[in-house]
């Protein structure tokens, strides 16, 4: 649904810290599936951990948030690209399952709700059908 190119126009993240490879379903301001492929060439991986690579839970909690805020800018229409968003918290994480380069981290993302402009998410991420985290995020979008 969303490519690279189309994200990059969307997130204000770049290399090494875009974290969302693509989109695959979306419905603006409820839901949104995307992707982010693992590989070894990671840069976190030389020291996360030697002989045995793990992507840290603080990087999939932030694939995560650049997921759903993918979602909360196309809701905030034209004005967004004038905004950056801002963690507000991060509720009942729990990283369930380690994830390895090769792995394919889908994250599902579905409102919980907004008010005042404070988004609160509900964040699921599996590799195949596993689930491997779960976190529900809290974040605004504010000027920059």
């Amino acid at each position: 649904m969303l490519d690279i190119v189309q994200i990059m126009e969307i997130l204000p993240h770049r290399y090494p810290f875009l974290l969302v490879d693509k989109v695959l379903d979306l419905e603006v301001g409820k839901r949104i599936v995307a992707i982010k492929n693992v590989t070894m060439n990671e840069p976190f991986f030389q020291g996360h951990f030697p002989g045995h690579p793990v992507m840290p839970g603080v990087l999939i909690i932030e694939a995560m948030a650049q997921s759903v805020a993918i979602m909360a800018y196309l809701a905030e229409g034209e004005g967004a690209t004038e905004k950056v968003s801002y963690f507000m918290a991060i509720d009942n994480a729990r990283f369930r399952k380690p994830v390895k380069p090769g792995d394919t981290l889908r994250i599902e993302g579905e409102t919980i709700f907004h008010k005042r402009g404070v988004w609160s998410i509900g964040c699921k991420a599996y590799v195949g059908d596993v689930l491997v985290t779960e976190a529900e995020l809290k974040a605004t979008l504010a000027a920059k």
